[in-house]
């Protein structure tokens, strides 16, 4: 069976071997364990006949050896009972069965090492066959990796690194002129519109201010009169002056 051979070879094998003796390595694993499975079918059934087989010489041989005990019982009672010829005959009958036990034994013994050798073939077999199943998945995936590196060393060999870092050095240099410019007219913006909202504020809050200080001034009677108006004592010694009059003209007329 050169198939066992091959199948050891295989997978004894690198993986960048196998790359390389297949055009789809994925592929080539695969039918290498179809192609297993088949053999193991052939082997088993093969070994289900050398079992037969070894059965039967078994049974003959087994069987050669009843008959010359047989012929032998044969002729001790011929001899016994005084017939020597018949005990030849009996005798005669017995080598036969010898030389068929000599046969028999013989063929037995072959076909039993043969079976037990195809038995030892097919369990390695099946060994083989679990431990490239298990394998099978990592096989592929290292050859689909090898495959996947080859063709990015390839890609990166054909492409002008160094010009294309030089357009992207240059790419981010304009991001970075830009994004200097928007945040000095965004930060512009803001100082103007803090400006104008702190005068907004400013002119409320002196406003305020204002008033209050016109509240305190006039409970505290410092509030001076605008140009024109009379001061508060002032407009109070007119309204006491203007009573006096009115009740001086009451009196003058009633005499």
């Amino acid at each position: 069976m050169g198939f066992f051979s091959r199948i050891i070879d295989i997978f004894k094998s690198n993986v960048n071997d196998l790359v390389d003796r297949a055009e789809d390595p994925e592929k080539m694993v695969k039918q290498i364990i179809v192609d297993m499975q088949e053999e193991l079918a052939k082997s088993t059934q093969a070994l289900g006949k050398a079992v037969a087989s070894e059965r039967i010489a078994e049974k003959q041989y087994k069987e050669s050896m009843r008959k010359s005990a047989d012929w032998e019982a044969k002729a001790k009672a011929a001899l016994a009972s005084g017939n020597v010829e018949l005990a030849k005959k009996a005798l005669a009958n017995k080598v036969k069965a010898d030389e068929e036990i000599n046969a028999y034994k013989e063929m037995y013994e072959t076909i039993s090492n043969q079976t037990d050798a195809i038995r030892v073939q097919v369990e390695t077999l099946k060994s083989k066959l679990s431990e490239a199943k298990s394998r099978q998945a990592m096989l592929i995936a290292r050859a689909q990796m090898a495959e996947t590196k080859k063709n990015l060393a390839q890609s990166v060999g054909s492409i002008d690194t160094t010009s294309s870092y030089d357009k992207f050095s240059r790419m981010e240099e304009k991001i970075i002129q830009k994004e200097a410019e928007a945040d000095a007219v965004a930060e512009l913006a803001g100082i103007a519109v803090s400006k104008d909202y702190e005068s907004f504020e400013q002119m409320q809050t002196d406003a305020k201010v204002d008033d209050e200080l016109q509240r305190l001034m006039a409970e505290m009677g410092q509030l001076k009169p605008a140009e024109g108006e009379l001061s508060l004592e002032e407009q109070i010694a007119a309204a006491e002056a203007a009573a006096e009059f009115a009740v001086a003209e009451d009196a003058d007329g009633g005499l």
